[in-house]
């Protein structure tokens, strides 16, 4: 059996720290009676209200430091979503606290982007959004182009005409060029050529040179091996595992391996396992 770990950091050696999160979603549905007092109820248009809740993440505790890429896996559903949308103070945790040195910036395909104006102006209007002067804009404004990988022929058509990978492209070079201390990318670098992937790959590194952290959220397990140095997992709201990349996605495969092959009692065995084996962080400041 597991028992808890005590993580003692200084506070000027974390980014961003949970400490007990979760997230708890109460959802109302009006319920009537079955029966013969159910028809009545729905004759009458009489309806009770019912609430049901929904835990999308348990209590979790995570420390991340400056210089941290960390890789989230999980299946759909899992809690991952919740998880950095409390993380970016989208959504308060039912329970417990999150902390961060700074916002967290939150990079993700669906993200919203004037879709009627042209990537120039998003890329000046996006920039100002973040705090920019407008001549820092204009310092920034070729390292955001180069760094997209758009020409001008595709800068000067309105993003309603961009694919979603053109869109993600840019959007990941406008949400970076501030040198954002703590970034969450959200499923965008599954989308793009070799040569965006390889571009995305060395911004991460820098930003992380420059004492910052990345959260990448993905399904593929090659990119979370390639461009991450730490991983957790997360499964039906539960932080399963958190350590090396290799080790984390190698567990993970095994486990997603069993259900596609519908082995789901195998699946749910292998899984307790692995989760009976972790040691779930206690945070505590020193």
């Amino acid at each position: 059996m597991s028992t808890t770990q005590t993580i003692k950091t200084a506070i000027t050696d974390a980014t961003v720290v949970a400490d007990q999160a979760s997230l708890t979603y109460t959802i109302r549905s009006i319920s009537q009676g079955s029966g013969p007092r159910g028809l009545l109820q729905r004759v009458k248009g009489i309806a009770g209200v019912s609430e049901q809740h929904v835990e999308a993440l348990k209590p979790l505790s995570l420390v991340v430091r400056t210089g941290e890429s960390v890789g989230v896996i999980g299946t759909n559903g899992s809690g991952k979503s919740t998880l950095m949308k409390l993380l970016t103070g989208h959504l308060p945790p039912t329970q417990g606290a999150i902390y961060a040195t700074s916002t967290p910036i939150m990079l993700g395909v669906n993200a919203a982007l004037v879709r009627q104006i042209s990537g120039y102006d998003n890329i000046t209007l996006g920039c100002l959004a973040m705090g920019m002067t407008r001549q820092q804009v204009d310092e920034k404004r070729e390292a955001v182009i180069e760094l997209s990988g758009l020409d001008d022929r595709a800068l000067r058509l309105p993003m309603k005409a961009y694919s979603s990978g053109m869109a993600s492209r840019l959007q990941f070079a406008i949400a970076t060029s501030m040198d954002p201390e703590v970034l969450i990318i959200d499923e965008a670098l599954n989308t793009g050529d070799a040569q965006f992937r390889e571009r995305t790959a060395a911004r991460i590194t820098e930003l992380r040179e420059q004492a910052g952290s990345v959260f990448l959220v993905s399904h593929s397990l090659p990119t979370i091996r390639e461009m991450t140095n730490r991983c957790i997992w997360i499964q039906k709201g539960e932080l399963v595992m958190d350590g090396e990349p290799a080790e984390v996605t190698k567990a993970y495969h095994g486990y997603t391996k069993r259900m596609a092959k519908r082995q789901y009692e195998d699946g749910a065995a292998y899984l307790e396992e692995i989760r009976s084996s972790y040691v779930p962080q206690e945070v505590s400041w020193v």
